[in-house]
């Protein structure tokens, strides 16, 4: 195994924190750059899974990671929400123009 797992879980949590600070800053097209990279990093994190287990003593600090993770997670989409309700109204209009 290349890396210890838990420095997957890391790098999908730095991941996770720079979406958030673009998601703050109004910049998706970062925030979609960013979750490409998180893809890429859970298939690694898989793969790797399949191939040894977190060292003793890890899982209380992955599941910490974890948390943040979906606390970030949250976070963004509370603050994509007014966006993708926009973008609905928009392509809603759109489809009245077109019948």
């Amino acid at each position: 195994m290349d890396a210890p797992l838990l420095n997957y879980y890391e790098a999908i949590e730095r991941a996770s924190a720079d979406m958030l600070s673009a998601a703050r800053n109004g910049n998706w097209d970062e925030v979609v750059r960013l979750e490409g990279a998180c893809v890429l990093l859970i298939c690694q994190l898989k793969a790797a899974a399949n191939q040894g287990s977190l060292a003793p003593g890890e899982s209380t600090l992955k599941a910490r990671i974890m948390q943040r993770i979906l606390i970030n997670d949250a976070e963004i989409r509370h603050l994509a929400e007014p966006w993708l309700e926009d973008l609905d109204r928009v392509l809603a209009g759109n489809t009245k123009l077109m019948h």
